[in-house]
């Protein structure tokens, strides 16, 4: 038996068994139930006494109740006796709120780490940070994986005439610099104001777009209202095609409809977050063999980084 357990909470089952089959082996039993009031309940069903346990599990939507499964695992698997908890989290909620941007709000970001740290987790590991300092509010090891690793062949295959990279907005500049140096192509630039939370309005585009295919890039698409101003901007300054690669799928409230109905061409996506809706635009990519391969290093004690370095 392998020195190392898998379990998956509730969250996104379908990613956790692609993750078991990518490295063979199955995932281990856990019991979990809600009282009738809400209350979790939790009841590990293996022996993980002197185990390395690996839990998958994104706090994605209905971000509470996902992160309270996965700190009321992480404290099952403490007290039988795990000799080390790493936290699969594709995707880290709250993680948008970062910092002080009005006086007299917190830091919910930070207070996620804390709980994570205090529950007994001893190593998260997670996909594109909306903002990479998260990295810092942690005191154990955190690995911050790059989405771009899924979409890159993805995009080359694609086999644009005249491919450019743009970012939607100021904030995701480096990201979107840093797929465009991979890429060897150049970037432009959606300046948006944004009026209100989850409402964006599209102010100007730094760069030349006539007679181009864009490819956006983000780390998260929401209610897609920036994603779709977006597209329609380029296209209306001559754009060819208007392509989205965004890790996270959040997809609240309106998006669906916004996306199906606008101008963007298609939206290409990572399974850190299960949909809720079918679309004929949107591509789902997996992480299953990236996350299952993390998996095999941290366990073997290998590198991580190593791994985007070859890619």
């Amino acid at each position: 038996m392998s020195g190392y357990m898998l379990f998956s909470g509730t969250s996104n089952p379908e990613l956790a068994q692609e993750i078991a089959t990518y490295l063979e082996m199955p995932l281990s039993e856990a019991t979990i139930k809600r009282f009738s009031d809400g209350e979790i309940s939790v009841q590990i069903a293996e022996s993980v006494r002197g185990k390395d346990v690996f839990i998958i599990q994104p706090t994605s939507a209905p971000a509470n109740a996902n992160l309270m499964e996965l700190l009321i695992m992480t404290d099952a698997l403490k007290r039988s006796s795990a000799k080390s908890i790493t936290a699969i989290v594709p995707y880290y909620g709250y993680a948008r709120q970062d910092r002080k941007a009005a006086p007299r709000v917190p830091i919910s970001a930070k207070l996620v780490a804390n709980l994570m740290e205090t529950s007994g987790i001893t190593r998260m590991v997670t996909v594109d940070l909306h903002a990479s300092q998260i990295q810092g509010f942690f005191d154990i090891p955190v690995d911050n994986l790059y989405g771009a690793i899924l979409f890159m062949d993805y995009i080359k295959a694609k086999n644009f005439k005249n491919p450019v990279i743009a970012s939607p907005d100021i904030g995701g500049v480096s990201r979107a610099r840093y797929f465009a140096n991979k890429l060897g192509l150049d970037m432009v630039i959606v300046d948006k104001r944004r009026e209100q939370a989850n409402e964006s309005e599209v102010m100007n585009i730094i760069g030349d777009v006539k007679g181009k295919d864009i490819i956006l890039i983000d780390d998260m698409i929401d209610t897609a209202g920036t994603m779709v101003k977006a597209a329609s901007a380029l296209k209306g300054l001559g754009a060819t095609s208007v392509m989205a690669c965004c890790t996270h799928p959040v997809l609240s409230g309106p998006a669906y409809d916004r996306i199906e109905k606008g101008e963007l061409d298609e939206l290409v996506v990572a399974n850190t977050i299960p949909m809720t809706k079918a679309s004929k635009k949107i591509k789902m990519l997996s992480t299953a063999s990236m996350l299952g391969e993390v998996i095999r290093r941290v366990h073997n004690n290998e590198s991580v980084n190593s791994l985007f370095e070859t890619t």
